[in-house]
Order: structure tokens, then sequence, then C-alpha cells
């Protein structure tokens, strides 16, 4: 039988439309298996639900041929999602009163208004970020093996798995001890949740700098440097994921985090590396975001990089090319 929509997506699909329609347009809606069908005036629309309107969020609808959608509605229509909706032919609409819908008779398209960044929630601490990175990368959920992998220490591993858990995204076990597991609920829900609490809680701090010639070839020869000075590193958005599920051809910038809490050292580690602080540069060097992001990089073909899931989160800021990236590296190197 196909589930019906809640009544909360369905009253949200209808504040997003009454947003963006003329004033004094009659509108309509009723709840249908998987879609919700809406009239505006004399059209008949059928209208998905997509979430929080990441491009991931919206590809699973693109993929349904066999069930027709007219409109697809979301919180935030991301940048990405946008595009490959206009690709396939779909109108959209958002709750920011944001818009893109050909309708017979009328075309809407609105901007809405920008959101503010928004804080970190409450339970989204560093340990909790990073724990949830350990399991994304195939950590099993339990106490020994989260301290393992992430080097924390058995309480803060105990309470992010238990903050996990509250929030849905890991099973709860009966069984009890550093050995009993979990199970993630849905790996697409964990690694959603993850980059939307690991951008909210990115820092701003960042100096740029100066770098000629090939990025790739450059940051490796600088990586090799800081690896004989001692200076914990990793790349991570396009350098990254170019190296990890190659997809945008030319990596025009760079993304290094090092190991630096304050802007003074990341002045004194660019300055004992050569690197001229300029407007426009295109190499940003910014702190590892958690403990656990620096104890979880790796190395591939000569380049030290993040995690894939902060890659992932990194590049789905960065616009439509950047988004596109983070949806193929989830499924070169996150599905599985």
């Amino acid at each position: 039988m196909a589930r019906q929509r809640r009544p909360s997506v369905v009253k949200r699909i209808e504040a997003a439309i009454n947003a963006v329609v003329p004033p004094g347009t009659p509108v309509e809606v009723a709840e249908s298996a998987e879609v919700v069908l809406v009239d505006i005036g004399t059209t008949h629309l059928r209208v998905a639900w997509a979430g929080e309107g990441w491009l991931g969020d919206v590809k699973p609808l693109l993929d349904r041929s066999w069930e027709h959608v007219d409109v697809v509605a979301a919180r935030r229509m991301s940048p990405g999602a946008r595009a490959a909706l206009s690709d396939a032919g779909l109108g959209w609409v958002d709750e920011t009163g944001a818009a893109e819908m050909s309708l017979p008779g009328l075309v809407i398209s609105r901007s809405g208004r920008s959101e503010p960044k928004p804080d970190t929630p409450l339970r989204w601490s560093p340990s909790v970020i990073g724990t949830a990175e350990a399991l994304l990368l195939g950590s099993r959920p339990t106490v020994a093996e989260v301290e393992r992998t992430t080097g924390l220490a058995a309480g803060t591993a105990t309470n992010a798995l238990a903050t996990l858990t509250k929030l849905g995204l890991l099973t709860a076990d009966a069984a009890r001890g550093r050995g009993s597991a979990r199970g993630v609920v849905d790996r697409r829900a964990l690694l959603t949740a993850y980059a939307d609490a690991a951008a909210a809680a990115t820092r701003p701090l960042s100096i740029r700098v100066g770098i000629l010639g090939d990025l790739v070839k450059g940051l490796a020869k600088l990586g090799r440097r800081w690896d004989t000075e001692s200076v914990a590193w990793a790349a991570t958005g396009p350098a990254a994921a170019s190296v990890l599920a190659p997809y945008i051809t030319e990596v025009t910038g760079l993304d290094v985090f090092v190991d630096a809490s304050t802007l003074a050292t990341l002045d004194a580690i660019a300055d004992k590396s050569d690197l001229r602080p300029i407007e426009g540069g295109r190499l940003v060097l910014r702190p590892f975001p958690t403990p656990v992001t620096r104890h979880l990089s790796t190395r591939v073909d000569g380049i030290r990089v993040a995690p894939w899931p902060r890659v992932y989160a990194d590049l789905r800021n960065t616009g439509v090319r950047g988004e596109e990236a983070a949806e193929h590296l989830f499924e070169v190197v996150g599905s599985g």
C-alpha cells in the first residue's frame, strides 16, 4: 500500500504555494498517495515533498519515472536541486518564498528571502559530529569501536552515541556495555543531519594565500613540506574530491585544514611555508573543524584528504557544480 503524506507536510506545501501565487488566486489541496494534489485556479498539479531540498533529496523524485510529478516542494531548495528540477522540466517551490513554476496562463518566478546561517543544534557538539563522521566511514556504532576509530574517550563516545540515538539517527539497543551495538536507521538521513550540523558549526576563521601553477600538484608539494615540519593538514572541497571521486574537471581553488586554532597560528603556518596572504588567493587555510576530522584524515595519491563526509559537507555549499560533485562523491564512496 502506498504511504500517505503526513498532514503537516500537506499544510507546508499549501502554505508554500499560497505564499508565491498572486493574491486572491484560489488554491485547493488534497492528500493523495505519495504526492499531494493541488489545484491552482483551474490548473491541477501533482506536488511531491523533498524535505530539506538538497540535490540528494530531489534525485529520488527525478528517478521515479513511474510516477508523474509536476512540482517539487521543500524547505529551502538548493541551487543544485533547482538546476536539476529545471533540467527535468519540473517546477519547484520552497518555504523561503522562492519558486519557479510555469502554469497555463501563469508563470511564477520568485527569488524568495535568504535565511540567516542557522546556529549549530545544541546536541551536535564536536564529539557528536566526529562520531557521526566515523559511522559514515563504516565504524560500528559501539562505544569500543567509536573510541578506537575516533580517539574519543569512552565516556565521550558513549554520550555521542546516546545523542545520535535520541535524535532518531541510530536504533536503540537494549544491551549494555562497550561492545553493544546500535544500528544506523538511514544512512542518507545521517549524512544529511551530519552535513547540516557540520556546515552550521564551521568557524569563519581562515586566511587566503597565493599559490601558483597547477593547484593539486602544488598542494602535494606543499603537503610534503608540511609533513617534514610536522604540520597536520588535510584537503577538503574540490581538491579532495578530485582524488576521492573525480567529477569537476578543473580545480580552481584549494580549501585546506591545518592544525591551527587562532588567526595568529594560521598566519604563522603561512609565513613559515612562504605563503603570502592575498585577496582572492586560491588557497584557503582554516582550522580542522574537530579533532576527529584530523584523526580520520587519510592520504590518497599523495594528497592528505579529510574524511569523505566532511568533503561532502563542504562541497555541498559551493554552488551547483559543488553540490553535483558532492552527490557524485556519495555515490562513489559513501553509498555502500
